[in-house]
């Protein structure tokens, strides 16, 4: 019998579907991954903001996680909101007993909206206890920002930044440069196993349809993975992916504010 090549989603959820685990979902199935996801939060929202977080119990979550991994199993797994210390301890803790390589991170901390998706005090948690876990971590600006403890102004830091980012050669980078004001975006990847720095440039897009771009890039980067690629070229492909996703969203307009991209443009318009 054949096997499909399985990515396991640990998100929220969101309702009109362009982030979370509707995105995750969209995102494994798009590039060419069977899709599992493990819900810890209903979030209330939609392309114009978020209203509230309804959490699922820890120890469902982990539930959850036992439930998909003694059962199929992950070839990857994507980490996404994860709103608690507890929480994030928990993932990690039931995670670690699978020995799963091919862990991608999105430290998602604030909507595309602009509302906070992340408690407070969870924050060192994430840094202290997940980042140094996950293979790959993908933040976007405000998250390196945060991550960091300052100011990123210009495209010139991110080299740097990523390194710094990386906690010592623990985790690979992804640092996404969306939300720098140049018009050529290059985001810019350094593989902590290879020491190696890419940068990945692309045209910016003027489009306010941008929710859900972190979810379904750091998705495509474990699809790939999944897949079997190799860390750069699972990043390049995954790059490739949302580029395109976005070019092909811009045309639709779904909602009032920030709408989704169009994660099947390679199958219909």
């Amino acid at each position: 019998m054949k096997r499909y090549k399985i990515a396991l989603s640990i998100a929220g959820s969101d309702p009109s579907g362009g982030a979370g685990l509707q995105a995750d979902l969209k995102t494994f199935s798009a590039c060419g991954c069977y899709g599992a996801t493990v819900v810890v939060a209903v979030v209330d929202e939609n392309t114009v903001g978020v209203t509230g977080v309804h959490p699922i119990p820890v120890d469902f979550v982990k539930g959850q996680i036992k439930s998909v991994l003694d059962d199929i199993g992950a070839d990857a797994v994507k980490i996404g909101m994860l709103h608690s210390s507890d929480l994030i301890r928990a993932v990690k803790d039931t995670l670690s007993l699978y020995g799963i390589e091919n862990i991608v991170l999105d430290p998602v901390m604030v909507a595309t909206s602009g509302d906070p998706l992340l408690e407070p005090d969870a924050v060192d948690t994430l840094k202290s206890v997940l980042v140094p876990y996950a293979r790959v971590i993908t933040p976007n600006i405000p998250e390196a920002c945060i991550l960091l403890g300052e100011k990123i102004s210009f495209q010139k830091e991110l080299p740097e930044c990523a390194r710094r980012l990386s906690m010592d050669g623990r985790v690979s980078v992804l640092l996404k440069a969306g939300h720098l004001s140049d018009e050529d975006l290059v985001d810019v990847f350094y593989n902590a196993e290879t020491g190696k720095l890419t940068e990945l440039r692309s045209a910016r897009l003027h489009t306010r349809n941008t929710h859900g771009t972190g979810c379904t890039l750091s998705s495509a980067v474990a699809s790939f993975l999944a897949r079997g690629y190799g860390l750069d070229d699972a990043v390049v492909a995954a790059k490739d992916y949302i580029a395109r996703a976005i070019e092909a969203g811009a045309e639709y307009e779904i909602g009032h504010g920030h709408g989704p991209v169009h994660h099947f443009f390679g199958f219909w318009e």
